[in-house]
């Protein structure tokens, strides 16, 4: 089976990409992900997404030329507080149109992995997503989670501490603001 990956980072794609890897999956990887900010996060996040792809032997084909953030702000404007979900559509939705275009038979995303995600969003949209021949493959990944970090500590693949989004960081460092009670 040709499985498209989305791949959000690095450390997230270690044991997705091995688990399809060892089930006979034929993978190549999609980094598209036009909600991490500012550039320079995008650029470690790539970077480490293409050293694991070149550690575990697939492809990865990085859109850079499509990085434009203001797509992301646009998708989610007016609704932030429930900017998950667009930002999934817009990720999952440019992976599904890219294997379609390229003849794959299924994709996924290395979103399943991360147990901060919404699970359960990111398998409904994917299904709604499939058809026309191209099946969205679920499985869940998260099980995987401690020997991702274990893995990407081992490797020195850059990890971050969000999401990539602008309003999830600055939830992150709210809460340290809170704590230090400025």
């Amino acid at each position: 089976m040709r499985v498209l990956l989305h791949v959000c980072c690095g450390p997230c794609s270690i044991t997705v990409a091995r688990e399809l890897l060892d089930s006979g999956a034929q993978v190549e990887g999609l980094f598209y992900n036009p909600n991490i900010h500012p550039l320079g996060e995008y650029a470690r996040r790539r970077d480490g997404a293409l050293e694991v792809a070149a550690r575990l032997d697939f492809p990865l084909t990085v859109l850079d030329s499509e990085y434009d953030p203001k797509v992301f702000f646009r998708a989610v404007a007016g609704h932030e507080d429930e900017r998950c979900g667009a930002c999934y559509e817009l990720r999952l939705g440019r992976t599904a149109a890219w294997a379609r275009e390229r003849g794959f038979d299924a994709f996924s995303s290395t979103l399943l992995y991360s147990k901060y995600q919404k699970h359960g969003a990111i398998t409904l949209l994917g299904m709604a997503l499939a058809g026309g021949g191209l099946e969205f493959l679920y499985r869940d990944f998260r099980a995987g989670w401690g020997e991702g970090i274990r893995i990407s500590k081992e490797w020195g693949i850059f990890r971050q501490q969000w999401c990539g989004c602008l309003y999830s960081e600055n939830e992150r460092y709210a809460k340290l603001l809170k704590k230090e009670g400025r």
